[in-house]
């Protein structure tokens, strides 16, 4: 891996704080965090976050970054799927440089892993849910079932236990046998200890918010994003196409 590169990361915590299992995953890395400020997993809790994006991307690009990642499924989702996506374009042009979101993340790993009717489990409540929902139909993915904590305070997804994620996601699966993928959404839940888990009991490949995004952030950067042991999306990434 390289450790010349530097990974601007804007990140939904009101503090400049590296996601934890960013470090897990790649650990030469060179991470730099800005914080937005998420106040909590609605719509309201979003607004004023989302619009300190773009000011939080400047401010990293002035750190001579190499490119950014912006950490926050519903964050960058919440607004339906043609609002990311013009954030998307105007990241890239503001900046010149490559940019993704966690949301494209998931995208890019369903197609990754060629996973096209989907499982989903989720931190969020109904209203949140459904504009998931958009995003992924948007992306020609077909969501087969949907299994949700209901959470609205921003902390609350770090409370839940691998087990607990793990149980919610077999609910899901459950409920849809024709599925060829799982989608663990919420940047919030810990989810890398539960692709392998799953991954076995199930036969599915699993794609979720913050080891996707970590895996889409190094492909920014010329990497393959490989990492051994945490399920076939970090198995199996080849070297990126440039």
């Amino acid at each position: 891996m390289s450790k010349t590169t530097t990974i601007g990361l804007v990140v939904p915590h009101a503090e400049d704080k590296i996601p934890a299992e960013g470090h897990q995953m790649y650990p030469g890395q060179r991470f730099i965090p800005k914080g937005v400020g998420v106040r909590s997993l609605t719509p309201e809790g979003y607004a004023a976050a989302f619009d300190a994006i773009m000011p939080a991307a400047e401010h990293l690009t002035k750190q001579n970054v190499d490119a950014i990642m912006v950490i926050g499924t519903s964050l960058t989702f919440y607004r339906g799927p043609e609002a990311h996506d013009r954030l998307l374009e105007k990241l890239r042009a503001t900046t010149g440089l490559p940019v993704s979101t966690m949301s494209q993340a998931i995208l890019d790993g369903l197609k990754e892993v060629r996973a096209k009717r989907v499982a989903v489990t989720t931190a969020y409540t109904d209203v949140v849910n459904q504009r998931l929902k958009d995003l992924l139909t948007a992306g020609g993915y077909e969501v087969l079932s949907l299994e949700a904590f209901h959470i609205l305070e921003f902390g609350g997804p770090s409370r839940m236990s691998e087990s607990d994620i793990i149980d919610l996601g077999g609910k899901s699966v459950a409920k849809a046998p024709g599925a060829d993928g799982v989608v663990i959404s919420c940047g919030g839940l810990r989810t890398l200890g539960v692709h392998k888990p799953l991954e076995d009991r199930h036969g599915l490949p699993v794609v979720s918010s913050t080891p996707a995004a970590f895996w889409a952030a190094m492909r920014l950067v010329g990497e393959s994003g490989h990492v051994a042991g945490h399920g076939r999306l970090l198995e199996q990434a080849a070297m990126p196409v440039h």
